[in-house]
């Protein structure tokens, strides 16, 4: 995909009026978010291609804290009394056991350390993501069904 077929793209998204599309090929991982004066586009290649990376208007990642770490403070002055339960493996989220079971957990869900969150499927395995903190969850950062990087964040949880 050359650079004038991604701004079409993204021209067509803005136009449609959809918040957030999301598009995998082969070489390419495109997610368009658009809904505010300004939009934003993240284009990722692949680790096995040469072609440049491309981004527009988005801010840059930050760079992923200790490995080892699964739970820390989470950045923003507002969100600075939670913490941030992050994804200890890149794969697909999960916030079921399986498609005909209820959730793990709602937002104002309790947890306690050790309780299961989620599950993240990789390379066909489903591993479940435990609390390494006790709480409440006030908030899910990532929707069910969706891939996940290493180190995203994808709860909140209130310790208090």
């Amino acid at each position: 995909m050359d650079l004038k077929e991604i701004q079409n793209l993204i021209k067509f998204v803005a136009k449609s009026g959809a918040s957030e599309v999301k598009l995998e090929m082969d070489d390419v991982k495109i997610t368009i978010r658009t809904g505010s004066d300004n939009e934003t586009t993240i284009v990722q290649q692949l680790p096995m291609q040469a072609a440049p990376v491309v981004q527009q208007q988005a801010p840059a990642p930050a760079a992923p804290s200790a490995p080892a770490e699964a739970a820390a403070p989470a950045a923003s002055s507002e969100d600075s009394k939670y913490i941030t339960i992050k994804s200890p493996i890149i794969g697909t989220f999960y916030r079921k056991p399986s498609p005909d079971k209820p959730v793990f957990v709602e937002v104002g869900t309790e947890v306690k350390e050790g309780d299961v969150l989620c599950v993240i499927e990789a390379m066909k395995l489903f591993n479940e993501i435990e609390s390494e903190v006790s709480g409440k969850i006030v908030k899910v950062l990532v929707d069910d069904s969706s891939p996940v990087e290493f180190d995203q964040p994808l709860f909140l949880v209130d310790p208090s």
